[in-house]
């Protein structure tokens, strides 16, 4: 029997395996299309997606028109200010072709300096409540890939959601934010499941990401094939057994001195380098596909790479004693590899 959850006080009332949209940008418009009519024809009910995902609110919108289901629709936006953030509320209609979107979220507010920014006067959370008076959208979420400052969210209680990473190599959610969100009757997303493409065993991370009760979870679709996969899963027996557990300590074992958590406790760095964003470069790569590598925030941050000094100072500061300067090396290397066609 399909489980369905709601989404802390907001009244959402959803299964609890949703559908994440970055994905469907890297394949043709009719795969897109597709895979989403199939994913709400299989019982999906929630979907998630962004103003930052290029083409995957207009697949999304034809698909939603063409399978006329109703659907709970979740997107999200990277703006600072009121008006941005209001235009972009307006985008997200015209693309998703609807005339209201349930869930707006600010989009990764990846620092307190941001937060500060979106909840001042002026701010993209002004913009959002003004959207919602006016009947545009109906609820209000934020998503982080920083524990921290979704601690801080949790305490001011200004949005009705949150989205967060967890997974069996980032699980420290489950430890504070989770059950602080879900005992103060914030409704909790969670993203990342197979931590940006670094996790391949399906049945793992999806049954690892399920475990929190009360959470919807939304690993990311690009195919049928991939959908039935993982609704298979959802559907079968949620417990991990031994065997499944040896093999996640396993794996963690493998990315303990390679993957970042994504705590940002090597900042700052003296030349500016997001190292986080750096290091993730292939993950976000393989989410939305190589053009990324060649504009916006992703090539800046790559710029910013090769100023690296390998001075150390990340290294006395990572709590997980990861090899920074190496692995930054060795990111640019595979970006140049990419760069010219190799």
């Amino acid at each position: 029997m399909t489980e369905k959850v709601i989404l802390g006080n907001t009244g959402i009332k959803v299964t609890r395996l949703g559908f994440g949209g970055i994905p469907i940008q890297r394949v043709s418009e009719k795969e897109a299309v597709e895979t989403v009519i199939h994913a709400i024809d299989r019982g999906v009910d929630f979907i998630d997606t962004s103003r930052a995902y290029t083409t995957s609110e207009t697949r999304i919108g034809i698909a939603l028109r063409e399978t006329g289901k109703d659907i709970v629709l979740a997107t999200k936006s990277q703006q600072h200010s009121a008006d941005k953030m209001r235009r972009d509320v307006e985008i997200s209609l015209k693309e998703l072709q609807r005339d209201k979107i349930e869930l707006y979220q600010c989009h990764f507010i990846r620092d307190f300096d941001v937060y500060k920014k979106i909840t001042s006067r002026g701010g993209a959370l002004e913009g959002l409540l003004k959207a919602r008076d006016e009947g545009l959208i109906e609820h209000i979420g934020i998503t982080s890939h920083s524990l921290d400052v979704l601690d801080r969210v949790i305490d001011d209680g200004l949005f009705e959601t949150i989205m967060v990473c967890y997974s069996f190599l980032e699980p420290k959610a489950a430890e504070r934010v989770i059950p602080r969100a879900l005992a103060n009757n914030i409704g909790v997303i969670v993203m990342k499941v197979f931590s940006g493409g670094v996790i391949d065993n399906a049945r793992l991370a999806i049954k690892y990401a399920l475990a929190p009760e009360g959470t919807v979870v939304i690993p990311g679709v690009e195919s049928k094939e991939i959908f039935d996969e993982n609704w298979e899963i959802y559907h079968g027996d949620p417990t991990l057994s031994r065997k499944e557990r040896e093999e996640i300590r396993a794996i963690q074992s493998e990315f303990g001195k390679q993957f970042c958590r994504r705590c940002d406790y090597c900042q700052p760095c003296p030349e500016g380098i997001p190292i986080q964003h750096v290091i993730g470069i292939k993950s976000m790569v393989k989410r939305m596909g190589p053009d990324i590598l060649q504009k916006g925030f992703p090539k800046i941050a790559i710029e910013q790479a090769r100023n690296c000094t390998e001075c150390g100072q990340c290294l006395e500061r990572c709590p997980y004693e990861l090899p920074i300067p190496e692995l930054i090396k060795k990111t640019l290397e595979w970006v140049d590899e990419q760069l010219s066609g190799k």
